[in-house]
C-alpha cells in the first residue's frame, strides 16, 4: 500500500462496505504512519464517513475535528452519519458549525440536516430554519432531493399545514414526494389520505415504485378496505411488484388485518423469497385471527427454515402463546429469547409478562417485570392485566400507584379498563368506583363502553344491580352486549330475576343467536325455583335453532389434550377417574363440604341434583390430572364455560385434601386453588 493516498481511501471504503470496524481503524492507523502529519483532505473526510457510517460517534467527531481544513463533504458525512443513528443534537451542532466556517451546504448536507431535524426535541424550530436556508441558497422548491427531505420533516414533526404548502409549491413532484406524503400519512393514522394521494400520484401520470405499494396495502390494511386492496393486489401482480419480498410481506400483513387469513397464507406460500419479516407477517396474520395453532406451526417452520429468531418474531409468537394459555410453550420461548440475548428487549419483555400474566403464571411475569430495566406502557398494562386476572386487585392497584409515581409514561383507557376488572374481581369496590368517577379529572380520559362494562360489573359483583342499571340508564353511548351481559350475569349471581330478565331482554335485540345469555336466564330462572319459565326459554332456543355451546374442560399431559363433558363415560381412565372422585366426595364431605345444587338445571330430586353436580367436566378433568400429573406440579385445567359454584366449592376442598395448587381458567378468568383457598377469595 506504501504511501498512496488512493490505495488508503479504497482501504477504507473496503472497510465501510464490509462494514469492518478493525480494517477501519487499521486503514487508519497506517494513514497517520505513512501520510504524517497532515493528511490530506480527501483522506480525512473518507474517514468521517467511516466511523459516520459505522455508528462510531467519538471517532466521527475525532476525525472531523482533526482536520485541519474541513470541506463540506467531511461535514456532510458527519451530519449523515449522526441523522441516519438517531442522534439529530450533534447532526444539527455539526450543520451549525460548518455555517460559522463559511462553508455552503450543498444538496447532500439539506437533506440530511432536515432527517436530523424530523427527530429534533419536539417545539423545536430548527426545520423551519433550515427551510429558510435553503430558500436562500435556491434549493427550495425546486430541487427535488432536498424538497422531499423538507417535506419528510414537517410531517415527522406534525406541521402538516407547512407540508402540504410545500408539497404545493413544489414544480417537481416526483414518485418520492407522493410516497413521504403517502408514507407519512399511514404513520399518522390517516390511511384515506394515502390512498387520496396515490391517485393523485397516477392521476399526474407518475408510476408507483415498491415504497408506494407498500404504503398503499397499509392504508387499505389500517382502513380495513379489503375490495380496494384486492383489486389493487391484481394491479401489482400485473406490474410485477409482486416479486418483490417487502410488496409481498405488505400483502400478507393487509389480508391478515382484513380478516383473510387463507389469502395472506396463498400469497405468502407464492413468495420464492422470504426474509424475517415475512416469517413474522404470517405469524401475525394467525394470532391476529386466532388461529395461535397455526402461528406456532409458522414460527417452527421459519426456525427449521434457518430463520434465527428477531425481537419482533419472538415476541409476536409470544402473544400465540397467550392465546393459547401455552405456558410451557411459552417459557420455552423465553429460554429461546435468553438464549438469543433478545429477553432484554422492551418487546420481548413486554411479551413475556403479557404471557406470563394471561397464562396465569403471574409469579413469573412478576420477575420479568421486576428485571426490566425500563418499562413503556405496554408493560405496565400486562402487569397489570396479570393481576386482574387472577383478581388480585391489591397488586394490581399497588402497581397501577407505582406506574404514576415513575413517569415513565401515562395510563390510557386500557390501563383503566385493567384496574377496575381487577378491583371488580377482587372486590373492591369502592377503589374501583372511585377510578372510574375521578378518570376525567385525574388523567384526562373519558369513560368508554368498556369502561361501564367494567363498573356495572364492579357494582353487579357487590350486590348493587339497581346502581347499576341505572349507569347503563344514563351513559351516553349506546349500552353494549358486555354491559348488558355483566348485569345478566350479576343479576343470576345474587338472585335479582326480574332486572335480569331485563337484561337478557335487551342482549336477546342485540345478539339474539348467542345461546350463553338464554342460558344464562334459564340458569337463574331454574336457580329461583321457576322451572316452567325455565323450560319454556330452553324450547324457545329449540324453536328458532339456537344450540347451546356444550360446557367442556380440557388438560395437558404429555403433550396430549385430553378434553371431558360432563357426565362424560368415553374416556379410556373413566373407571379410575369415577373411582377417584367417590373417594374424594367422602373426603369433602367428612371435612364439611356439602353439594351446591343451587344452579342444577333441572327439577329433580336433591340426591339426583348431588349426582349431577358432581359429574361436570372441571371434575373429571381434575380426576384425570390428581392420577398422572406428579405431586409438586400444578394441575392447570381451562374450561369452556363459567366454572359452576359447586365446582368451585369442592376444588377448595380438594386443594387442602391431597395438598396439590389446582389452577382453573374459564371463560372469565384464573382461578388459583391452595390449602383450602383460592385465589378470588370465592368471589367472582
Amino acid at each position: 500500500m506504501a504511501a498512496d493516498p488512493q490505495l488508503l481511501a479504497a482501504a477504507v471504503e473496503a472497510a465501510i462496505t464490509w462494514r469492518s470496524h478493525r480494517l477501519g481503524r487499521a486503514a487508519h492507523a497506517r494513514a497517520l504512519r505513512l501520510l504524517s502529519p497532515d493528511l490530506p483532505p480527501f483522506i480525512c473526510a473518507h474517514l468521517v464517513n467511516l466511523y459516520s457510517k459505522l455508528d462510531l460517534p467519538a471517532a466521527a467527531a475525532s476525525a472531523l475535528a482533526s482536520d485541519p481544513s474541513p470541506t463540506v463533504v467531511s461535514f456532510t458525512a458527519f451530519i449523515s452519519g449522526a441523522a441516519q443513528h438517531a442522534r439529530p443534537l450533534p447532526a444539527l451542532s455539526a450543520f451549525a458549525a460548518m455555517l460559522r466556517l463559511g462553508i455552503r451546504p450543498n444538496d447532500f448536507t439539506f437533506p440530511s440536516a432536515f432527517k436530523a431535524a424530523a427527530s429534533a426535541p419536539p417545539r423545536s424550530n430548527v426545520g423551519p430554519q433550515i427551510h429558510a436556508l435553503a430558500l436562500r441558497f435556491g434549493y427550495l422548491p425546486v430541487d427535488p432531493f432536498v424538497s422531499c427531505a423538507a417535506l419528510d420533516m414537517y410531517f415527522k414533526t406534525g406541521r402538516l399545514g407547512l407540508a402540504r404548502r410545500l408539497f404545493e409549491e413544489m414544480p417537481n413532484r416526483n414518485v418520492v414526494a407522493w410516497n413521504a406524503v403517502m408514507t407519512n400519512a399511514v404513520l399518522d393514522g390517516r390511511p384515506f389520505e394515502t390512498v387520496q394521494a396515490y391517485f393523485g400520484l397516477r392521476e399526474a401520470g407518475g408510476m408507483p415504485n415498491v415504497v408506494s405499494v407498500c404504503a398503499f396495502f397499509n392504508a387499505c390494511a389500517g382502513a380495513m378496505l379489503l375490495l380496494l386492496g384486492d383489486q389493487f393486489h391484481g394491479f401489482v401482480v400485473k406490474c410485477g411488484f409482486d416479486m418483490d419480498v417487502s410488496v409481498s410481506n405488505a400483502m400478507v400483513d393487509f389480508y391478515g388485518k382484513c380478516r383473510c387469513v387463507e389469502k395472506a397464507r396463498m400469497v405468502f406460500d407464492a413468495m420464492r423469497v422470504r426474509n424475517s419479516v415475512s416469517w413474522c407477517s404470517m405469524v401475525v396474520a394467525y394470532a391476529h385471527n386466532g388461529a395461535e395453532d397455526d402461528a406456532f406451526s409458522v414460527y417452527l417452520g421459519a426456525r427449521s427454515a434457518g430463520e434465527e429468531p428477531t425481537d419482533f418474531m419472538v415476541s409476536s409468537v409470544l402473544t400465540t402463546c397467550a392465546g393459547l394459555l401455552g405456558l410451557d410453550l411459552g417459557r420455552a420461548l423465553h429460554a429461546v429469547a435468553v438464549r438469543s440475548c433478545i429477553d432484554a428487549n422492551i418487546f420481548v419483555a413486554s411479551a413475556l409478562v403479557d404471557m406470563y400474566g394471561k397464562c396465569g403464571g403471574v409469579e413469573d411475569a412478576e420477575h420479568v417485570f421486576l428485571d426490566m430495566p425500563r418499562r413503556n406502557l405496554v408493560t405496565w398494562n400486562a402487569m397489570i392485566g396479570g393481576y386482574a386476572h387472577i383478581g388480585d386487585a391489591t397488586n394490581a392497584l399497588a402497581v397501577f400507584s407505582d406506574m404514576i409515581t415513575s413517569g415513565e409514561t401515562a395510563p390510557n383507557y386500557i390501563t383503566l379498563v385493567n384496574v377496575i376488572t381487577a378491583c371488580s374481581r377482587g372486590g373492591l369496590t369502592k377503589e374501583g368506583y372511585e377510578l372510574f368517577e375521578t378518570m376525567r379529572e385525574r388523567f384526562g380520559i373519558e369513560p368508554r363502553t368498556e369502561h361501564y362494562a367494567c363498573v356495572v360489573d364492579l357494582l353487579g359483583r357487590a350486590g348493587m344491580e339497581e346502581r347499576a342499571y341505572e349507569i347503563i340508564q344514563r351513559m351516553p353511548m349506546r349500552p353494549s352486549i358486555s354491559l348488558w351481559g355483566a348485569l345478566l350475569g350479576a343479576c343470576k349471581m345474587h338472585g335479582k330475576t326480574e332486572l335480569g330478565r331485563t337484561a337478557a331482554e335487551r342482549l336477546f335485540e342485540l345478539d339474539p343467536q348467542d345461546s350463553g345469555n338464554h342460558v344464562l336466564l334459564s340458569n337463574m330462572l331454574a336457580s329461583a325455583g321457576r322451572w316452567v319459565e325455565a323450560t319454556y326459554v330452553r324450547k324457545e332456543m329449540k324453536d328458532v335453532g339456537i344450540k347451546k355451546d356444550p360446557g367442556c374442560s380440557w388438560i395437558t399431559w404429555k403433550n396430549v389434550v385430553h378434553v371431558f363433558h360432563a357426565k362424560d363415560t368415553k374416556h379410556e381412565m373413566n373407571n379410575e377417574i369415577r373411582a377417584l372422585l367417590a373417594k374424594l366426595k367422602k373426603q369433602m364431605q367428612a371435612s364439611g363440604y356439602m353439594p351446591d345444587t343451587q344452579y342444577s338445571l333441572y327439577d329433580l330430586e336433591e340426591e339426583e341434583k348431588e349426582s349431577e353436580v358432581f359429574q361436570h367436566s372441571e371434575k373429571l378433568a381434575l380426576a384425570f390430572g390428581l392420577i398422572h400429573i406428579p405431586p409438586g406440579v400444578p394441575i392447570r385445567i381451562t374450561k369452556n364455560l363459567r366454572i359452576c359454584v359447586d365446582c368451585h366449592r369442592a376444588f377448595n376442598f380438594i386443594s387442602g385434601i391431597v395438598g396439590r395448587e389446582i389452577i382453573v381458567r374459564d371463560n372469565n378468568r384464573f382461578h388459583r386453588f391452595k390449602q383450602y383457598e383460592c385465589s378470588c377469595k370465592d368471589y367472582w
